[in-house]
This record gives C-alpha cells, structure tokens and sequence, in this order.
C-alpha cells in the first residue's frame, strides 16, 4: 500500500508486537524472567579539563565577548552528512572517554563504519560505555554487542528483554507477564566524547538515519554541544548507566550467542585513523568494512574533524537548560507527575510564547492536557503551526490515528497543521532537513520555537508515550540566533507539505507549490498519497487504540 514502507521506529514495531502479545497470550500462561544484574562495578563520567584536542576545541570556540551566561555552545546538525560526520569526527578524535547511549543502534554499513572507529578508539586506550534500550537487539544487531569484547569497551542493555535473541517473537512470549514494563522504552540519544564535546537530538544509528537507506529515510535533526551544558548531560548519561534496569550484555546473551560474538570480535578489525595515516583523513568516512557489509556512509567526517581540529567549530553560545527523565519512569509502581518530564517542561515552555510557536513532531497525539495549552495560547492570539507525518509518510500509521483524532479539534482553535509529503516534487534539488532527494521521506524531527527566542531539540515526540511511557531527552537554548536558523529549517519543511484545512465541516489536504514555479494543485479531500485499503484498516482498528501507547 502506498505510504507503508518498512523503517526500524519503536512504534512500528511495537504495534507489531502487540499483536503478537496477544495471541501469545491466548494460548500461553507462562513467562521467562531476567536473570540477576549482578557483576556489575558503578563508573562515572571521566573529567578532562583542558587536557584533550576536544576540550581545548570546545573552550577555544567560546567567543571572549560571550556574556557569562552563555556558557554552552550549539550547532545544528541538519543534514545526514552533518550529523554523521560529527560523530565519526568525535569518535576519532577522542582521547579519554566516550559515552554512547541509544534507543537503537542497527547493524548496517553506516553503523559498521562508525563501530570501526570505536574499536579503534578502544585500542588507543579510550574508555568506552555504550548504553543501548534492548528492544532492537536481536537478528543479526546481535552484532553491535560484539564490541563488549574489545577492551576498554563495556555495553549494558537498559531494560532488557528475557528469551533468546534469535527470535523477536520469542522475546515477546517470555515478557508477557511484565508487558507494562517491556513496553516502556529508554528512548534517548546521546554521544559525549572527553566530557567536552556531545551530540543529541532525535538520530538512532541505522542507514536509515543518516540518508543511506534504500527504499526510505527518516528526516531528522540533531545538535552538536559545547561547553557547561556538556556537565549535566554526562550526569545524565552516569544516572542511566548505573541504574537496576542497565545489565552487563554478557549477564544477558545465552552461551552460543555469547560464542557467536566471540568469533565476530575475533574478526574485526580497526578502521585507519586519520590521525595515523594523512591520507586517511580525507577519505575518513570511508574507512574499509567486512566484504558482507557494503559501504554506504556519507560524506562529512573529514571535514567536521578538520574544523574540530583548528578549534573552528563556530558555535553559536548561550544559556541552555538540560529536560531529562529519571530512568526510574520505566517499571516503577510509582509513576513520575507527567508535568515534571521531559515532555512536561516542554509543554511549559510553550506556555510563555507571547507570538508564535512552531513545533516539529513525527507522532503527535496532543491528548487533554496539552489541547488545554493550545487552547489558552490562541485565546491570547498565539500563532501555532504543527509539522506533523502524513499517513503516507509516517512510518507507523496507527501514530496518525492518535494525531487525526484531535485533527478537527486543533484546526477549529485556529492551529495550523502542516503534514510532510512522502516523497519530493521530483527535481532532485529539495532537501528537507537532511533528507535525500528521491527517496521516501518519514519525518523523524523534534524541535519546538518559541518566538524565535527559544529554541528546543531532542528524542521527545508530542504524544503521551514520550510524556507517560518512554524516557526522553532535550535541550533548551535561549537564543534568537539558533532560534531562527532551527526555523529557517523548519519553514523550510513546511513549504513542502500539505497544509490541512478544514472548510464547512470537511478535511481537505492543499499540495504544497513546486519548487519549479507550478501553483498550487486543487486541494485532495482525503489522505494524500495513502491507499484505500490502509485508510479503512485504520478507521476500524484506531478506535480500539489508547492515546498513551500510539
């Protein structure tokens, strides 16, 4: 059916899951525990000063003029090649520690690529932690966890899964009796390297994140960061790592499949350093893989290492505030007050726009609290406009069940909502927030403006799930010059979507103009792009969907 591809997000597969759980659940009673996280030694953020090229680099972009309370410094990653590039460039230049903590990490070429260099890192004596949500890692991601044989490398998996890792379906069946906690997932991104330089936003690590896929790719956006704020998110990294719900990967694997990633460790071998070899420098995001894993990543590492390397980074510095959950959200009888998440502080920043409010989210199911604030924000003539997933561009169309529920609502307020188009106009120039021309596009940002003085980018979705389910993270930075060049982005985007209308009672879907010159085509009257059949599956199942799991 047009607009059903196939993409790695949560929520596509935990529908799928759910399913599943179901009839698991008609004919099975019984359920595999965890075995006890035990062997397990508590380790903490590692303290550089201005010892390392990255710190000294990220002390040195600091203009001398900055007011004392722009004290963190930021760069939006945009594009597939930005953000790749970044974080091959930190994992190279590394020199003490790095800290990698991922809802997902997919085993493919572009991660391939990016393990290479953290084997290489560990083998020049970096100490590397990488913390991984476990619900992706079976079939063949079974691989990433290979990298707990290096040494200086340790992987925990946060909330992990019983049953063996072969079989997705007989993980279900062993969770059944804990699926309240299962279904609950560390949903944050996060890379800090030396304690002095981190990247987080709302990218996984699979082709699909960084404009490699083949068939589709996540449009999504992350940002590079400098300075004070780097404190609190290494905090926030040591909070999860030594949380109850973070195993050791080897407490977890059976004896075969630890047998399995003995002989894959044995195997591997580094990727060149630039540093090593100058003519590996220019050709650093091509560094050699195992010959059944095709090179595909992009380009970008050379030169964001050059820059990191002439401490030209060219940041833009300002005051920051670190929104994180407590990994306690996850499993506990005792539920976190949803305005005191990560979610929760974004709704209140929202609150104080006085003009105009600008949101970017893949999922949004806004559900009664948050009408309440747009609510109140058009009564006192507050501009909202909404970029959202079309059903044919969102990669799990049961989360536009939950969004075209208030649909109606949000456009009788007087918000504008905006729905991404599958794919470009075609002529192989349009580029919207990183995505690839020609490619199917599923939106995958999150990003909110508030009067273009704040600015806020992270894992978080507006929906009940990011609010009440999963554990998210994001930054919020006071400052119009990032302000406006995260809007330029966004305004971007919307040009190239559907505005949705509503006119005498009716939905109605308005093309967005070609980028040739071409008016703007008659307005559809039904979901663009998406297949009969997919829009009567969804009127009939949506109904029996709860807000809080879309």
């Amino acid at each position: 059916m047009p607009g059903h591809h196939r993409t790695h997000s949560f929520r596509a597969q935990a529908y799928r899951w759910t399913g599943a759980v179901l009839l698991a659940c008609i004919g099975l009673s019984g359920c595999g525990g965890l075995p006890p996280n035990g062997g397990r030694q508590p380790s903490y953020s590692l303290p550089v000063g201005t010892a390392t090229p990255l710190a000294r680099a990220a002390q040195s972009d600091r203009p001398a003029d900055a007011s004392p309370r722009a004290d963190s410094g930021f760069g939006l990653l945009a594009s597939s090649e930005a953000a790749y590039g970044s974080r091959a460039a930190l994992i190279e230049a590394a020199t003490r520690t790095l800290d990698l903590q991922y809802y997902s990490i997919h085993y493919d070429s572009s991660t391939e690529a990016l393990l290479q260099r953290l084997r290489a890192a560990a083998r020049r004596g970096v100490r590397i932690r990488i913390l991984i949500d476990d619900f992706n890692a079976a079939g063949d991601n079974i691989k990433v966890l290979a990298l707990d044989n290096e040494p200086n490398v340790q992987v925990r998996m946060f909330n992990p899964l019983p049953g063996p890792r072969r079989s997705q379906f007989g993980r279900i069946v062993s969770s059944l009796l804990d699926f309240q906690r299962v279904q609950q997932r560390m949903h944050n991104k996060l890379l800090v390297a030396d304690s002095a330089l981190a990247v987080t936003g709302g990218r996984n690590l699979s082709n699909e994140y960084f404009g490699q896929g083949e068939s589709s790719n996540f449009l999504d956006l992350d940002v590079l960061v400098a300075g004070r704020i780097v404190g609190p998110l290494t905090q926030s990294f040591d909070t999860y790592w030594n949380d109850k719900l973070a195993y050791p990967v080897r407490t977890l694997l059976t004896d075969a499949e630890q047998k399995s990633l003995d002989a894959a460790a044995a195997s591997a071998s580094p990727a060149p350093s630039a540093a090593d070899d100058p003519a590996a420098r220019d050709s650093a995001a091509q560094p050699q893989t195992p010959a059944s894993v095709p090179l595909a990543t992009p380009p970008g590492a050379a030169a964001i290492a050059r820059d990191i390397e002439a401490c030209r980074l060219k940041l833009v510095w300002a005051p920051a505030t670190l929104l994180v959950d407590q990994p306690s959200k996850i499993g506990s009888d005792d539920p976190a007050d949803p305005d005191e998440t990560a979610v929760g502080g974004l709704l209140a920043l929202a609150e104080t726009a006085r003009r105009d409010l600008l949101i970017v989210s893949p999922y949004f199911v806004p559900g009664e609290r948050m009408m309440k604030t747009f609510t109140g924000l058009r009564q006192r003539g507050v501009r909202v406009r909404v970029l959202t997933n079309s059903l044919a561009s969102n990669d799990a169309p049961l989360a536009h069940v939950g969004y075209a529920r208030y649909r109606e609502a949000l456009l009788k307020l007087g918000v504008e909502l905006y729905e991404l188009q599958s794919h470009g106009d075609g002529d192989g120039r349009v580029r919207i927030i990183g995505s690839t021309p020609g490619s199917r596009s599923s939106l995958h940002s999150k990003a909110l403006v508030v009067d273009d003085r704040f600015a806020a980018i992270g894992s978080m979705n507006l929906d009940l799930r990011s609010k009440i389910q999963n554990t998210e993270v994001g930054l919020v930075v006071r400052s119009r010059a990032l302000s406006q060049q995260l809007s330029g982005h966004i305004e971007n985007a919307i040009a190239r979507s559907y505005r949705v209308e509503l006119r005498n009672g009716k939905l109605l879907w308005h093309p967005p103009a070609s980028s040739q010159g071409t008016p703007h085509a008659a307005p559809l009257e039904t979901e663009p792009d998406a297949g009969a059949g997919l829009r009567l599956l969804l009127r009939l199942v949506g109904p029996l969907a709860p807000d809080e799991l879309l």
